[in-house]
């Protein structure tokens, strides 16, 4: 399995994919029409990678962030949701408006995905609400809201797929709130920074 890929962007196709060379090899990799963007011929680069692998057919998605990936993995294990829509719904939504727009079971913004009707974002926001641990935001308040905030986030970011110390040293920098969307959105920054 390719987990990543570290080399020189050769192509870039308008189609959605870029050839990269790692070592001599050049790999077919589908990206984001934002990531295809940043994605420059005789660029260096370093893609996380999702290696998707069928009976006769092997395809790899690259991503500029782990983030991104390891939402992708969760939309493609959702029912009804293959490779083409899970890149369209990261390149339309990042994955911090995605877990937003699921708290907030907001319809709309799911639609604005290419091929994404009201029936199927209104089941993709039921789907996706437990499979992305979405904190609650109920917005109930007491002297343990913030920690009852915290406990949310914290599940959050380990139903995306990260660990436990990386998890508890992001939290030990945040400031604490009530607010888990918003405490969730100041992880994901300072995750993303982290890793830049």
């Amino acid at each position: 399995m390719i987990g990543s890929l570290r080399g020189e962007i050769l192509e870039r196709d308008l189609d959605g994919s870029v050839l990269i060379e790692v070592a001599g090899v050049g790999y077919v990799v589908h990206v984001s029409q934002r990531a295809l963007a940043e994605l420059e011929p005789s660029s260096s680069a370093f893609l996380h990678v999702h290696h998707h692998i069928r009976e006769a057919d092997q395809q790899l998605f690259g991503f500029l962030t782990r983030e991104e990936r390891t939402t992708f993995q969760t939309l493609i294990g959702t029912h009804g949701v293959g490779p083409a829509l899970g890149m369209a719904i990261i390149a339309t939504h990042p994955p911090v408006a995605l877990v937003d727009i699921v708290a907030n079971q907001d319809v709309a913004s799911l639609t604005l995905v290419p091929g994404v009707g009201k029936k199927t974002a209104e089941r993709l926001l039921v789907e996706l609400k437990s499979r992305l641990s979405v904190p609650v935001l109920d917005g109930a308040g007491g002297s343990d809201a913030g920690g009852t905030a915290m406990a949310d986030v914290r599940e959050a970011l380990g139903g995306l797929g990260y660990g436990e110390a990386e998890i508890r040293d992001t939290l030990r920098e945040l400031t604490p709130s009530d607010d888990a969307a918003e405490l969730l959105r100041d992880a994901l920054k300072a995750l993303g920074a982290r890793r830049a």
